[in-house]
């Protein structure tokens, strides 16, 4: 049988009023903390300046919020600084796999090189995350917002193994679980 409550004028059955609460969540995104992005290209600048076979020469990181760029003389000086990049990004726990590599270019006596730090998921990976979810028949929704997934379900258990699905997949972006609420 199903109850009727009266709520500020308002008549509303308690079986409606179940499904108004907020189910548990969380959201899929990949994110960089520009901070710490800001501090590995600090450390990756000092440590240019203390190799021994980049004294006298003109190499340095420039960043611009989610651009980094890679200035050198030599094209095998910039590949050499951009594994020293990665190491420092490393070293302050941002993932590689959310650079993504512009073409060294060279001019004059300079060679340049610009790396942009991924932000949000693309639709179209979005689409993948959801489509895999869906495929593994778990008991959660999942809904395309902007550039990041919602994830709801009812159980707590549920999210939990979906995450512990997601981290195991292969995906060509780091993954970040936020926002999870009970």
């Amino acid at each position: 049988m199903c109850c009727i409550e009266y709520i500020s004028g308002l008549t509303v059955h308690s079986k409606y009023r179940e499904y108004s609460k907020h189910m548990p969540s969380f959201d899929v995104v990949s994110e960089v903390d520009i901070h710490q992005a800001g501090n590995a290209v600090d450390q990756a600048n000092r440590v240019v300046s203390n190799r021994f076979d980049f004294k006298g020469v003109d190499a340095k990181f420039e960043r611009e919020e989610r651009v980094i760029t890679i200035v050198a003389e030599a094209e095998f000086q910039v590949q050499q600084m951009v594994d020293m990049l990665q190491n420092a990004l490393h070293k302050c726990d941002i993932d590689i796999k959310s650079i993504e590599y512009g073409d060294i270019q060279a001019s004059g006596k300079q060679c340049k090189q610009q790396l942009t730090l991924r932000h949000g998921i693309a639709s179209d990976t979005c689409k993948k995350i959801v489509k895999m979810i869906k495929a593994e028949k778990f008991k959660v929704q999942a809904q395309i917002q902007a550039e990041q997934v919602r994830i709801s379900g009812k159980k707590r258990d549920d999210l939990q193994a979906v995450i512990g699905f997601l981290k195991a997949q292969k995906l060509d972006i780091p993954l970040q679980f936020v926002n999870f609420r009970d």
